[in-house]
């Protein structure tokens, strides 16, 4: 790394007059492609990103406004995103169809993009993944209608926003200690922090565009949801809380998977929602690796 704070690995790709971060590696198809969630960067899917690199082509990214990608006016419309990583995936030669994982607010854009794309998509991942049915399994306080209506995010105490760095900070204890420092930064960085609460702020609007849109095509799917809590979610809500919206999570998840011709769920006991890819990389990897398989015998 160098002493200007670059990163040591990817670049940023000129497109539609702005410039977004990418990193591809690996070699063979389908490419997997990975969504982060909102206020999540590319380079947090890292340890995966290598793991899957030994088996075929492998793309992590920033969207526009987050990572080191240039900035943007948030939220934007969800076919907006979308397509700005099928003209980023044409920039980088990586051709269709593809494995798309989609991890929290990521996983929207996943189902949107096999909806409009359903011949791009080889195979869908979804980590702990929103979804348009969310209200319907999650108890009044937890329901995304009655959360306040506002792009702007709440001011935060000094003694919060410390304990949220030291507790953020520890997810990334497997990275390297020059890219941990860096990456950790970049997250509490003042505009990407507002953005990572801007970005969702229509995930209403996103979750009535899929609801009318239709199904999502019959292809395989594994949906990975963790079943343990970490430090950056009890600083924020109580412990019962958020065992509560992880059961409803996994009556969610099962029911998702149940109606999909080749759907599965598989539950992790030692992850929660932000750290599976953090905490287990190598289930991550599992996941695409039997999808790979499943895509190729269907």
């Amino acid at each position: 790394m160098s002493a200007s704070g670059q990163l040591p690995l990817g670049e940023l790709r000129p497109l539609e007059g702005r410039r977004l971060w990418a990193d591809i590696a690996g070699n063979g198809e389908p490419a997997v492609v990975f969504l982060p969630g909102a206020g999540g960067f590319g380079l947090d899917l890292l340890r995966v990103h290598e793991l899957v690199a030994r088996t075929t082509t492998s793309v992590i990214y920033d969207r526009a406004g987050t990572g080191w990608s240039d900035d943007i006016d948030l939220p934007r419309p969800m076919d907006e995103v979308i397509d700005e990583l099928r003209q980023l995936l044409r920039l980088l030669g990586v051709e269709p169809p593809h494995l798309l994982v989609g991890h929290s607010l990521g996983g929207l854009y996943v189902q949107r993009h096999a909806q409009r794309f359903p011949d791009e998509v080889a195979a869908m991942l979804l980590l702990d993944p929103a979804h348009e049915d969310w209200d319907l399994y999650m108890p009044e306080a937890l329901k995304m209608a009655n959360q306040p209506a506002t792009t702007d995010m709440p001011e935060l105490p000094a003694t919060f926003i410390a304990q949220y760095h030291s507790a953020f900070a520890s997810l990334f204890g497997a990275f390297p200690d020059p890219l941990r420092e860096l990456l950790v930064d970049r997250h509490f960085h003042a505009e990407r922090l507002r953005n990572g609460f801007r970005e969702g702020a229509n995930v209403l609007a996103m979750f009535d565009q899929l609801r009318s849109a239709g199904p999502r095509p019959d292809v395989p799917l594994i949906i990975l949801s963790g079943a343990a809590s970490d430090a950056t979610q009890t600083l924020l809500s109580s412990t019962e809380v958020v065992r509560q919206q992880i059961e409803a999570s996994r009556r969610l998840y099962d029911d998702m998977a149940a109606k999909t011709p080749r759907g599965e769920h598989r539950v992790l006991p030692d992850a929660s929602h932000l750290t599976i890819p953090l905490a287990r990389p190598d289930a991550v990897q599992r996941a695409v690796r039997d999808l790979l398989g499943r895509a190729a015998a269907a």
